[in-house]
């Protein structure tokens, strides 16, 4: 069974959690609060275990242990946790993450336990990704946008304007800068496609896609009107039209475009912005690279859609006001920049984005700070069925589009009628 369906127990309102043993409070001795992170990256893994020690030296009755977890397996091993009554009282994840746990009663509710300081930290637009059915269910603190990593000796010899955050590119204006880019064995950009739906969904922002609507009675629905098909009909173009794309990077992640990039093969490559990390460790010595916001669409409008990596709190837990308290703790603004420098991303406390090491020119850190306030809460953030749908119909549906073995009408069809199936299950 694929990720992230084995909750659909839960859309019935059934609370799986209920079976589970109760936990019961320390008595006496000092508390233990187990903080499941997961940090991989080197110099993240250190900037965590190094806030859990000053924590511990500060707080000798509340002691945090720290827990490694994985991104690969983690919903899984928190659905299997949850069940058995034994998950983390503190629980890293990402926002698309939550909603299935959040409605299922397996994370606590915020709201009423967050100090004020933290609260107004935070943009209002950013708890948005962690707010599901009124409540807040984890506390949204590292981001990335997406971005363009390019070849800048490529772009000096094609002689094309480079984008800047102030003045980024249209989509038509990157279309035509790919097809000025393309020449000489080179193309003039590479789509990861792997997983084609998040970026195809958080891109579309900028036109003014939505393509999940909630109506009156609180239901969602799949629509895909036009300002939903102008960024997937762009990378088709590039795919099968103009060829100013590279067909072979369909099936690939991020990583696997990184040797064709230094190699010369691709001008540029829409990423993460977390992918710089990477870049610098693994590029050829005096490889000249530089960093460009994502195409805008009508209007100069660069919203993208984000889905931020979050602590939530066990449910079950407790000692809930006690993970609170860390929670507050490993958040400070300076915190929060060691968090994000350690994790190539960008903080979402308004302090600690300000910090002088997040601004600077070096790596496009500039760039990245510059386009936090455009980022917001991914199309399908609260959407139940979204994992189903995304698996099993817009995953699919979107490579055969990009390959050119369907058109738009099929795309169309198949996004709004099946998945439409896929969400009423959910929402009876």
């Amino acid at each position: 069974m694929r990720r992230r369906t084995l909750l659909a127990a839960s859309a019935t309102g059934t609370l799986l959690s209920a079976c589970a043993p109760e936990r019961r409070r320390a008595t006496g001795g000092r508390i233990t609060l187990r903080f499941q992170s997961l940090a991989w990256q080197k110099e993240s893994v250190a900037a965590n275990k190094q806030l859990v020690g000053e924590w511990n030296a500060a707080h000798p009755d509340i002691r945090v242990e720290y827990v490694q977890g994985s991104w690969d397996a983690v919903h899984d091993q928190l659905l299997t946790s949850f069940e058995g009554g034994e998950a983390p009282d503190i629980i890293h994840d990402a926002t698309d993450d939550l909603a299935d746990f959040a409605y299922g009663g397996y994370l606590a509710d915020l709201t009423d336990l967050l100090p004020r300081r933290l609260k107004a930290e935070i943009p209002a637009r950013t708890w948005q990704t962690a707010t599901f059915g009124g409540g807040v269910h984890g506390v949204p603190f590292l981001q990335e946008p997406r971005v363009l990593i390019a070849n800048r000796a490529l772009l000096e010899r094609a002689r094309v304007r480079i984008p800047t955050p102030q003045r980024p590119w249209s989509w038509a204006e990157f279309e035509d800068a790919a097809g000025e880019l393309t020449r000489d064995g080179t193309y003039g950009v590479a789509w990861p496609l792997k997983e084609p739906v998040s970026a195809t969904l958080n891109l579309s922002l900028s036109t003014g896609g939505k393509v999940f609507h909630r109506g009156a009675d609180g239901k969602v629905t799949v629509r895909f009107d036009a300002a939903d098909r102008r960024v997937p009909r762009v990378i088709h173009d590039q795919l099968g039209g103009d060829r100013s794309a590279a067909r072979t990077t369909l099936g690939m992640g991020g990583s696997d475009t990184l040797p064709g990039f230094f190699g010369g093969k691709y001008a540029m490559v829409p990423l993460g912005f977390s992918y710089r990390q990477q870049i610098v460790q693994q590029a050829p010595e005096g490889f000249a690279w530089t960093v460009l916001p994502s195409p805008a669409g009508p209007g100069g409008d660069q919203r993208q859609g984000v889905s931020p990596q979050t602590l939530s709190i066990a449910a079950d837990s407790p000692y809930r006001r006690e993970a609170v308290r860390f929670i507050d703790f490993f958040l400070r603004p300076p915190h929060m920049v060691r968090l994000a420098r350690g994790d190539w991303m960008l903080p979402t406390g308004v302090t600690a984005l300000r910090d002088p090491a997040l601004r600077t020119r070096r790596h496009g850190w500039a760039t990245g700070a510059a386009l936090a306030g455009r980022l917001r809460p991914a199309p399908a953030q609260s959407v139940r069925g979204y994992p189903e749908w995304k698996d099993k119909v817009a995953t699919p549906a979107l490579q055969e589009y990009y390959s050119g073995a369907i058109g738009m009408a099929e795309l169309r069809k198949r996004l709004v009628e099946d998945g439409n199936l896929v969400l009423a299950r959910y929402q009876r």
